[in-house]
């Protein structure tokens, strides 16, 4: 049978169809019962006799019909369908609703998380999370499309990996067949794609799923997607400007509204002295209200900063009081190279970093990268590590490096924040269909879980009591 969705019903004004969807809405009128039919395209009327009285909102049915066209003043012109209705010869209940635990025909702002989440099957029903779904697929096909058009390659990276040093805490994995040792899940797919570098990929990218065990906030969750991209013999200009062309045709393809339409480049320390911050606010209060997208690029950043005691992935990371503001695999600015070798200056080494900012928030983050062993030495041994402590965490990089490593540079760009501010939201929540509460919960199924004493022995594990 083929399926007919809702949209396609006025091409069959005077046929007999079959459709399949959900009661959005129902409405007596003493003999006559009106529904409204949902499926993912749209809305349709049809009309029927008593035996429908029965039905329920959100029940699935099969409708059997005469699509025909409305009376002149009955015709809606506020939907697609407006001008047909369906006349029912037979319908069947696919699917029973019981009473929806929360109501699915508000935009759902006002209801607590904790139910949005619990029931988020029926959440991601209502049209403004619908919407925000196609959105996400749409803008990260069109991505997809405009990275395929620049001929990179599609590459997926390992989600079992080593814990080594990017700025938050890993989340650990334990082994079965090497009992007391762990894998981390990883927080970015940096060493891969370098390493696809000194494998001559030269233009790679991934739609990539990040996990960070990190304090939460309305835009950052445990896990994330990011376009991940890298591209060999290249400069920071070079990046940028591609990178800004993909991301503007993507969000024109899916009618976003750009403030400009080149993106403009602001040095580090001018968005510091001006806006108090890297990640800011370029729009007026009118473009506020009209969603419009300012992008700007933030570049010359300072390679390195001072540990901040109160955040136990820097104490962790910065050995000597020293640790990295973005990653530690950055190449620094070639006026600073010599500083950075040597030791001498830090606080003023700058980077080849870059940020992508939009509406306050970071959009994405890159680098041109040190691709020889003795760059990447420096950053640790800046960072207070010996040669050994080096070589137990990025000792494969720069083994690799040794064996004709092309000068490269990429991006990662959270695409949940993309989402979330080209749909005019506030919470990476909205963005995303199976979200993490703010407490670190998962979205319907109940997790974090306790486990069987069976499946922790198996694994050489015990849980300690807290105190």
């Amino acid at each position: 049978m083929k399926i007919l969705s809702v949209i396609d019903t006025p091409l069959h004004i005077g046929k007999t169809i079959d459709l399949f969807g959900w009661i959005d809405t129902k409405r007596d009128h003493r003999k006559i019962v009106f529904l409204d039919i949902r499926d993912r395209t749209g809305i349709v009327q049809v009309i029927g006799d008593e035996k429908m009285k029965s039905l329920t909102p959100e029940s699935v049915v099969l409708i059997k019909g005469l699509v025909k066209k409305r009376p002149e003043k009955l015709i809606n012109p506020k939907i697609p369908t407006g001008e047909i209705e369906i006349e029912v010869t037979s319908f069947e209940v696919l699917s029973k609703a019981n009473t929806l635990p929360l109501p699915i025909d508000t935009d759902g702002h006002d209801i607590d998380e904790e139910v949005r989440l619990k029931y988020r099957y029926l959440d991601l029903r209502r049209d403004r999370m619908s919407k925000s779904l196609r959105l996400r697929s749409d803008y990260f096909q069109a991505l997809r499309s405009e990275l395929h058009e620049r001929k990179f390659t599609e590459v997926e990276t390992p989600m079992l990996t080593k814990s080594t040093k990017e700025g938050a805490r890993d989340f650990l994995v334990p082994s079965r067949l090497q009992q007391g040792k762990f894998y981390a899940l990883p927080q970015s797919p940096q060493q891969y794609k370098q390493l696809l570098m000194v494998a001559g990929v030269e233009r790679y990218f991934q739609f990539a799923r990040c996990i960070r065990d990190e304090d939460l906030r309305a835009d950052r969750g445990f896990e994330h997607t990011q376009l991940d991209l890298e591209m060999s013999f290249v400069n920071r200009d070079e990046v940028m400007a591609t990178v800004e062309e993909i991301v503007k045709k993507a969000i024109h393809h899916v009618g976003g509204k750009l403030q400009h339409d080149t993106f403009p480049v602001i040095d580090y320390t001018d968005a510091i002295s001006k806006y108090g911050q890297d990640k800011f606010d370029l729009r007026s209060e009118k473009e506020k209200e009209e969603n419009i997208l300012a992008f700007a690029w933030v570049v010359n950043f300072p390679f390195f900063k001072k540990v901040n005691i109160d955040d136990t992935a820097e104490v962790r990371d910065g050995k000597s009081g020293w640790t990295f503001t973005h990653n530690p695999f950055s190449m620094p600015k070639e006026e600073f190279l010599a500083s950075h070798l040597s030791g001498s200056n830090i606080d003023k080494i700058q980077t080849t970093q870059y940020d992508l900012v939009c509406n306050g928030y970071e959009a994405g983050g890159g680098s041109i990268r040190a691709h020889k062993p003795e760059i990447l030495e420096a950053t640790f041994k800046i960072m207070g590590y010996s040669k050994e402590e080096t070589e137990e965490n990025v000792g494969h990089m720069l083994e690799a490096f040794k064996y004709g490593t092309p000068p490269h540079g990429g991006i990662a760009l959270g695409l949940d924040r993309h989402v979330m501010i080209l749909s005019g939201e506030n919470s990476l929540k909205e963005s995303i269909a199976f979200p993490m509460s703010s407490g670190g919960k998962t979205a319907v199924m109940d997790a974090p879980s306790e486990v069987a004493d069976s499946q922790l022995a198996e694994l050489g594990i015990s849980v300690k009591p807290q105190d």
